[in-house]
């Protein structure tokens, strides 16, 4: 645990809250131990979050060994802290990474430079939420598609989609999709469930899944326990170019846990191994 860094974070974010602005809050005439400013006063916190009076000044002076997810959450709550703010609370406190993101926004909405970023990407690049909605994409990825555009829900377009995965007189855009592509997208599917059981876009689309009759059996398998492409290589029948190998990165914006953002680098051609990098490692 680092005291040090945790009060420090919290009582900057104390400092910033006005009483007057909090519902609830009454403010004394004798305001006791406030933050410096118009600050909350620590009693404050603790009424905000739930907590009993005194509980506050323990968790920054260091006096809870191991404070629980839940009583953190009550107090990054009540102190406004940001997704960011968030994680560096729970490092301090605990040493490790939340166990699921503060807000409810958080993984369905990105800030919206992502979408100049993506823009200025040559290769393919596109953003989407938790769910696998798109947020945003570049011309290099639209141009993987039809007329119609790119899907809505790129999930649910790479399992269930005939442009994806091809009938029995057009082959698809995600060459050997039953072979290579399902058996990969599929176990993100169900990590994704697991994670985020309430999602009701996730569970709309596993449960089209399930009733698929090609995807369904495949589903139960469970043969593997993917739950990110970062790093992968598979074949793509694009439109203009034909066959070619595509390189798979995959990030999350650390404002938007569970977000995603997608660079798909297309090479001509299907042999890989002709276009592999090594990993990249810092100077001994």
């Amino acid at each position: 645990m680092d005291s040090t860094a945790l009060t420090g974070l919290l009582e900057a974010r104390r400092a910033l809250i006005d009483p007057a602005t909090v519902p609830g809050i009454q403010v004394a005439q004798n305001p006791g131990r406030r933050a410096p400013g118009r600050g909350l006063t620590q009693s404050h916190v603790d009424q905000m979050a739930g907590y009993d009076n005194g509980t506050y000044n323990r968790l920054v002076n260091g006096k809870i060994h191991n404070p629980s997810f839940q009583l953190l959450r009550a107090y990054a709550n009540a102190l406004r802290l940001t997704e960011q703010e968030w994680v560096a609370m729970c490092r301090y406190a605990r040493g490790d990474d939340p166990n699921s993101p503060l807000h409810p926004r958080s993984g369905r909405e990105v800030p919206g430079m992502w979408k100049d970023a993506i823009d200025g990407i040559r290769h393919m690049a596109y953003v989407t939420d938790q769910s696998y909605n798109l947020l945003a994409h570049n011309e290099a990825f639209a141009g993987l598609f039809s007329a119609a555009g790119p899907p809505p829900n790129v999930m649910e377009w790479m399992l269930l989609s005939d442009e994806a995965r091809g009938t029995d007189t057009t082959p698809g855009v995600l060459t050997c999709w039953g072979d290579v592509w399902v058996r990969y997208v599929l176990p993100q599917l169900r990590a994704a469930r697991a994670a985020m059981p309430d999602d009701r876009v996730l569970a709309r689309i596993e449960q089209a899944v399930i009733e698929d009759k090609v995807c369904g059996p495949l589903y139960e398998e469970r043969t593997t326990a993917q739950v990110h492409p970062d790093g992968q290589e598979r074949p793509v029948l694009h439109p203009t170019l034909g066959p070619c190998s595509a390189q798979i990165c995959a990030a999350e914006p650390l404002s938007s846990p569970n977000a995603r953002v997608m660079i798909v680098m297309l090479y001509p051609g299907t042999d890989p191994s002709q276009i592999r990098r090594p990993y990249l490692q810092a100077a001994a």
